[in-house]
């Protein structure tokens, strides 16, 4: 899939989300029209293959996730990413996918996205404000914030849908708190080896956890260690 497509950037993003419907990646019509709206292109790298179907280093020790991971993720939270819905998005780095949720949840909801570099939230902040999902930054029912993302982010909880964006040794227990019962957190667990766990929260407050896939993502850590050597 690892494919460059021709034309303008509106088109070659379409083609990029319309190859993942073939790859029965994207199942949904809204995961589609989400994945449609925010042009991926704004959110990565100047002069990078933005549409190509791999992770790309975007500084800092940070990756923006291959569009096939996020359309993964998406489809895993649609139902919890319901107009009015709050979401939260631990290692948000370019913004991408928070503006994302922030689409699927709407000017009633709430899309929170929170990483723990400065720098790496200043520039996902200037690449909404390009993007289709601009409008919701200026209303705030779409922010992003300076913050410990293994700590969630209290504020906005309990969240419907919360997803990081970087593997954690385990389940930060902070934002299994911050889960509202019947909500769902995505969340790559492991340090050599890594799964994508799928956490349902029960209506009593108990938790299931399952494994969606094998993956391999940057480690979810202080921002000291992440910046360890850059």
């Amino acid at each position: 899939m690892k494919q460059f497509w021709a034309g303008s950037s509106i088109s070659k993003n379409k083609a990029m989300v319309e190859q993942l419907q073939r790859y029965g990646i994207i199942q949904s019509k809204k995961v589609a029209e989400a994945m449609e709206s925010v042009d991926r292109a704004l959110f990565a790298p100047d002069g990078s293959l933005a549409y190509e179907d791999s992770p790309m280093p975007i500084g800092f020790n940070a990756t923006i996730s291959a569009p096939h991971m996020h359309a993964t993720c998406l489809q895993l939270l649609e139902n919890n990413l319901q107009p009015g819905m709050h979401a939260l998005d631990v290692g948000s780095g370019t913004g991408y996918l928070t503006a994302c949720f922030a689409h699927l949840v709407g000017p009633q909801g709430r899309a929170i996205g929170v990483d723990h570099i400065p720098e790496l939230v200043e520039m996902s902040i200037k690449n909404v404000e390009k993007s289709a999902a601009g409008p919701l930054l200026k209303d705030g029912s779409l922010a992003l914030h300076v913050g410990d993302g293994r700590e969630g982010w209290p504020e906005f909880a309990p969240y419907d849908a919360i997803h990081v964006g970087a593997a954690a040794p385990e389940i930060p227990k902070p934002l299994i708190d911050q889960l509202k019962p019947g909500g769902r957190l995505v969340i790559p667990v492991g340090n050599t080896f890594q799964e994508l766990k799928v956490v349902d929260k029960n209506e009593d407050g108990s938790v299931k956890v399952c494994t969606e896939t094998s993956v391999r993502y940057v480690p979810l850590t202080s921002r000291e260690a992440q910046l360890r050597g850059y």
